[in-house]
């Protein structure tokens, strides 16, 4: 089997997309053999919740799996990834359900990774998609995730406007919204049973996973033909000090517990392997957060006894 698609759902946050995201998947999935393929749903909803299960059990190509509960992201895509392993796929795709695909894009991304065997993993172009307004925008959500000293991740030209800008750039990985990784290299860098670190729950287990195929010597590339719309829940947009606060608002408080907690997590993780310039940094961005948690966001600070723990 050539690819493996797998993609998790979470109640009635994911069913409102189904109805855009399924058929532009099968569609993008076209241009393969339907024994060339297998797509893979992970249903995060609680027990008693079937919205997502009715609508994706209309799909036959889609093979759902489910417990009645929330495994997280990393957990739910490591049982979706082992799946395909043991379907002898050679490439896994990892999607979030709010997005809508362009046809050809599925079909870019594979064939980058079948033209240069070095590659481990490969990108899309993702631009913002309002799913309010149903317009599909010029306004990049992400064209990979780049990194910078300190072990600070980002997702490269998000909330510019795309103007092909970026389509040479160099890129640590894809976003976790949507990227094709070779499963041969993800075998190589998993720790245990796990390639995405389930320790994450959820957020920035893309930005771990990515740095440790960066570690390991395997490098990813941007496919700027490849084009996915996205609509992001915790979107980034503008530049500079109050854009961030205001785009920081936004964001609920869970996601902003998970967010806190999981950078904190990729710093205890990796510091061994930090040199001395990138270690003062992260120092001081531990400092700088503690300091705004303890001003602004107090209900942050209890993550440092599991950070501690």
């Amino acid at each position: 089997m050539k690819l493996a698609v797998g993609f998790t759902t979470f109640s009635e946050q994911s069913a409102k997309y189904l109805a855009d995201f399924l058929p532009s998947l099968m569609k993008a999935l076209e241009f393969l053999a339907p024994d060339d393929y297998q797509v893979y749903a992970w249903d995060n909803s609680p027990a008693g919740d079937n919205e997502d299960r009715i609508i994706l059990e209309a799909y036959p190509a889609v093979k759902y799996f489910g417990v009645g509960e929330n495994l997280g992201f990393g957990r739910a895509s490591n049982i979706m990834i082992r799946q395909a392993n043991q379907a002898g796929a050679e490439y896994f795709l990892v999607l979030n359900p709010d997005m809508v695909l362009e046809p050809s894009a599925i079909k870019e991304l594979v064939g980058a990774l079948d033209k240069d065997r070095d590659k481990a993993a490969a990108a899309p172009k993702i631009l913002r998609w309002n799913f309010a307004a149903n317009t599909k925008t010029k306004q990049i959500d992400s064209v990979g995730i780049v990194l910078k000293t300190g072990l600070r991740f980002q997702d490269l030209g998000q909330g510019a406007e795309d103007q092909n800008q970026f389509d040479r750039r160099q890129i640590l990985g894809p976003s976790g919204a949507a990227g094709l990784f070779r499963l041969s290299a993800l075998e190589k860098i998993k720790e245990g049973d796990q390639y995405f670190d389930e320790r994450f729950f959820m957020y920035k287990e893309d930005c771990d996973l990515n740095y440790r195929l960066y570690r390991a010597g395997l490098k990813a590339c941007l496919v700027p033909e490849a084009i996915i719309y996205h609509d992001r829940t915790a979107f980034a947009s503008g530049a500079g000090l109050w854009s961030s606060l205001k785009n920081r608002a936004k964001k609920s408080r869970q996601v902003r517990l998970w967010s806190h907690l999981n950078e904190h997590l990729i710093y205890v993780k990796h510091w061994s392997n930090q040199n001395f310039i990138s270690r003062v940094f992260i120092v001081i961005r531990i400092a700088s957060i503690f300091i705004f948690s303890l001003i602004f966001e107090q209900f942050l600070l209890k993550n440092y006894r599991r950070v501690f723990k």
